[in-house]
């Protein structure tokens, strides 16, 4: 793009999802303490968890896969 055109308002649009893009819903994310911990949704902590595929973590599509990857389920 442009710089003029970004100036006129002519944006790149920025989409979110819930998901990885391919329907996985349940959140990888590895704590400060190391510690890979899964979040499914409707858990108290899933809507603010945060998945960075730079620092390891990533999407799982069902609770088996993420335990059978060495995750464990977050306690809330």
């Amino acid at each position: 793009m442009r710089p003029w055109d970004w100036r006129r308002g002519e944006r790149l649009q920025v989409t979110t999802t819930l998901d990885s893009g391919d329907g996985c819903t349940i959140k990888g994310n590895i704590s400060s303490k190391g510690e890979r911990i899964y979040h499914v949704p409707g858990a108290q902590h899933y809507d603010r968890t945060k998945i960075s595929p730079a620092k390891g973590e990533r999407w799982f599509c069902t609770e088996a896969e993420a335990v059978a990857a060495g995750w464990r389920k977050a306690k809330r």
